[in-house]
């Protein structure tokens, strides 16, 4: 297990009725805040209503912006900014999706930079502050609610790039599941996926000796095989949703990869697809996931491969270790196509292979994929074709 510092600062109230905190927390962060939120969903669920109510009831100063959507763009970043300056907003509340809170953290962290916000994108180091955030998160998907991270597109140059910085990590989120109960069925199963391709970028490494971690990652991992298919044949599943909303925050928020080394390959590689596409990201994870994993199954990686088979997906020990790995795999591929109802093939997301080429150039050129399976240009262009 490799050295670690643990920090995860972020305060979570979680379950019903939880909002009831938000007035005496907001104003622990100011007097002013910027809401942020998408399309009309908060609105229709009534949550829009409850939000508002207690800040005006808190006398919390509000200013909005909607209309982010999914792939969060640079240009709703830059009209975040703008607002904030404008009107000395203190705090950042993102009522939402993943995409909403990424937008908040990039907003935060743009305010106080002297250019243009895509250059905090493009370089993280150029972070020097970032505004308080918090979040209410209508989804179990990206786990952006307990991470420092945020993934942003820029619609212009047809980049989706993550930028990270220690004062992203929202001051407070919180995480009622029933806010989660209208969330449509596709976005659901795109959900789910997204929370197992994070737990597989931390699980599937090169580094021995991290037994809790991985124990952790296949509970997370079962926990999501269990409740996936729960949450879409009944949505309004307290329960189920309960256990999908921890485990996206659990899957990302850095306990997973502490003492370990994790490449981040799929998500590298599906960024592209999002970028090029608009695609939806867990859909694209979806794709891309059995076919990395049957490309990155060879003698150094084919124990974990059956580990895997033999502690999520329940096979018995022993055996040839390959048919092992050959078989989880091919569970993986099923469950997100049979059970979830994505797609299993990038034909199937109407994308061809015009672009594969500058695609595989952008990944290695963002990031060295190392660790459990190196991959060049080639090996990533590869990992396209094979998806089609």
């Amino acid at each position: 297990m490799l050295n670690f510092n643990y920090a995860i600062p972020t305060e979570i109230f979680f379950g019903k009725g939880r909002i009831d905190v938000l007035g005496r927390q907001a104003k622990r962060y100011g007097a002013k805040a910027l809401l942020i939120y998408g399309g009309g969903s908060i609105r229709r669920s009534g949550l829009y209503e409850s939000v508002t109510g207690i800040l005006e009831e808190n006398g919390i100063a509000f200013l909005e912006l909607g209309g982010v959507r999914p792939n969060p763009r640079i240009s709703k970043v830059r009209e975040g900014v703008d607002i904030c300056r404008a009107h000395g907003v203190e705090l950042l509340l993102a009522v939402g999706g993943g995409s909403t809170i990424d937008t908040a953290k990039a907003i935060g962290a743009a305010v106080y930079h002297d250019g243009d916000p895509w250059e905090i994108v493009l370089d993280r180091k150029k972070i020097k502050n970032v505004l308080p955030i918090a979040c209410i998160p209508t989804i179990a998907a990206t786990g952006s609610e307990m991470d420092a991270i945020a993934v942003i597109s820029n619609e212009e140059t047809k980049q989706k790039l993550s930028t990270s910085h220690r004062g992203m990590f929202p001051k407070f989120s919180i995480m009622d599941p029933a806010y989660t109960f209208s969330v449509p069925r596709d976005q659901t199963a795109a959900g789910t996926a997204d929370i197992m391709s994070h737990v597989f970028e931390s699980y599937f490494s090169a580094n021995k000796g991290a037994f809790l971690q991985d124990r952790l990652a296949e509970a997370l991992l079962k926990t999501c095989i269990r409740y996936g298919p729960a949450a879409l044949d009944e949505p309004d599943n307290y329960e189920a949703r309960a256990n999908l909303m921890w485990a996206s925050s659990l899957a990302i928020n850095g306990l997973l990869g502490y003492g370990k080394e994790a490449s981040w390959s799929v998500h590298t590689i599906e960024h592209e697809l999002s970028a090029f596409y608009d695609v939806t990201h867990g859909a694209g994870l979806a794709v891309l996931t059995p076919v990395w994993m049957e490309y990155a199954l060879n003698a150094d990686t084919v124990d974990k491969f059956a580990q895997y088979g033999v502690n999520v997906w329940g096979f018995g020990p022993g055996g040839d270790p390959y048919a092992l790995a050959r078989a989880a795999i091919e569970k993986t591929r099923e469950f997100f196509t049979s059970a979830l109802g994505l797609p299993g093939s990038l034909g199937e997301l109407g994308i061809g292979d015009e672009k594969f080429g500058k695609m595989a150039e952008r990944v290695v050129a963002r990031k060295t994929i190392r660790g459990f399976k190196p991959l060049d240009r080639q090996d990533v262009f590869n990992i396209y074709k094979a998806a089609l």
